[in-house]
């Protein structure tokens, strides 16, 4: 086998996971997905975080980034900002990368 064949066969792909939740997540289902969170920052992957609005909640693009920022707030020892917060139509996101 070739040199760039065995770096192939032994690198670890990194995924990018994905985790959803709506503007009005409850206090226990946060503490479940961001456990969740820490399960994949733990195996390597890197983590995409989305709030996605629904209906009159656009209005309120401010509540969202409030709850992004107490999200980071609350895995930032097991994690690295790797993206600013940033709307995309619906859905607010940032990425994650374990330290």
């Amino acid at each position: 086998m070739k040199e760039q064949q065995k770096s192939r066969k032994n690198s670890k792909s990194v995924e990018l996971k994905q985790m959803r939740m709506g503007l009005k997540i409850g206090s226990n289902d946060l503490d479940i997905k961001l456990r969740k969170i820490r399960g994949f920052l733990t195996e390597g992957h890197k983590v995409k975080i989305l709030i996605v609005f629904k209906g009159r909640e656009m209005a309120h693009k401010e509540l969202g980034f409030d709850m992004m920022s107490k999200i980071i707030n609350l895995i930032e020892n097991d994690s690295v900002l790797e993206q600013k917060p940033q709307m995309a139509g619906r859905n607010l996101s940032i990425v994650v990368r374990s330290k």
